[in-house]
């Protein structure tokens, strides 16, 4: 992380700057410490401490002033610190400061010429838990390969070819799993849970306007309004071709959910290190990986961090591996150009 981190603020103070600013601490410090009656009850000016790592491993303290803010420390363990959704911009937690690079990192990239009689392709690297009737322990599959072709504009249905199966995945199907016409119809309403990517070109580039969008569309579906937005930025980045600017918004939009985190190191379903965006819910913690270097978005991996009934601590839940991301003429196809 201390590479991805901006440098403490006090590297480029004067001694005497430096000076000032420790005696400041100080007498802050003992107001802060004197008897309840005999601090101010509105107006009060602190100082906040922010560790961040350093090179060499150490820890420095920056010390910023919170001016007209009277902030009080979370009482949600899961909060992060992450202003609600309309604010804008979250506070430099670790997860906002990395979230922010890789968007810049997303953005740079040039939009793809697409048409709409064209396919986006996926082919990854998936497991993913299941349970059975008799037994709730949830046992991980064996990681395969999965490939899925996706209409562009959503007019003509798509397809999947996954533990050698090839599954159209739109339309009305026969007994066989066939497209019962001719014509069968695609995805003629696209959602942020079955999108197209001409609708995910439609998606507001502005981060907050995107998190209400999200937020509102999700309401009441899920485990809860933060997680469900969580996962639903985490799908439309895994399994979809997203334009630049949108990819550059969702990732923004994601560091202003409560409960967002850094994870130093985690391994995609290819075996890939990284480093991890993450959220816990339910005692499992759900991560999206990175490459360290190039911050290209790896994969996904799911893994408890807490003993449940139906999983133990440690145990991985799901793991993916993004292999090449493209856009094909017709379903089948693998691309010339991939990223």
């Amino acid at each position: 992380m201390a590479r991805l981190l901006p440098l403490p603020p006090e590297r480029n103070l004067s001694a005497r700057h430096h000076q000032a600013l420790k005696a400041q601490l100080l007498r802050e410090f003992r107001q802060d410490t004197a008897p309840a009656a005999a601090r101010p009850r509105s107006g009060v000016r602190r100082l906040t401490f922010a560790a961040v790592p350093l090179a060499a491993g150490t820890l420095a303290l920056t010390l910023t002033t919170s001016g007209l803010l009277d902030q009080e420390p979370a009482t949600d363990p899961n909060a992060a610190g992450v202003p609600a959704p309309g604010s804008t911009a979250p506070q430099a937690t670790p997860a906002a400061v990395l979230l922010d690079r890789i968007a810049t990192v997303a953005a740079s990239k040039p939009a793809p010429a697409v048409r709409d009689d064209q396919y986006v392709y996926v082919a990854s690297t998936v497991a993913w838990s299941s349970q059975s009737d008799v037994d709730p322990t949830m046992r991980l599959d064996t990681p395969h390969s999965r490939k899925v072709w996706f209409s562009v504009d959503g007019s003509r249905p798509g397809l999947l070819h996954e533990k050698g199966k090839e599954i159209p995945l739109a339309g009305d199907l026969d007994k066989s799993g066939r497209p019962a016409s001719d014509h069968p119809a695609g995805n003629p309403a696209p959602t942020l849970n079955s999108p197209t990517y001409r609708y995910l070109e439609s998606l507001p580039t502005d981060p907050d306007a995107l998190l209400k969008k999200i937020y509102d569309e999700t309401k009441g579906s899920g485990p809860g309004p933060d997680q469900e937005a969580f996962v639903t930025i985490g799908d439309l980045l895994r399994e979809q071709l997203t334009p630049p600017k949108v990819s550059a918004a969702l990732y923004k939009a994601a560091a202003r959910i409560p409960g967002v985190t850094v994870v130093g190191d985690s391994v995609d379903a290819a075996g890939r290190h990284g480093i991890a965006v993450a959220r816990v819910h339910a005692g499992e913690r759900t991560e999206w990986i990175f490459d360290s270097n190039t911050l290209e978005f790896l994969g996904e991996r799911g893994i408890m961090v807490e003993d449940t009934e139906w999983a133990k601590s440690g145990q991985i839940t799901a793991t993916t591996a993004i292999l090449t991301r493209g856009i094909t003429n017709k379903p089948g196809d693998t691309p010339r150009h991939t990223g």
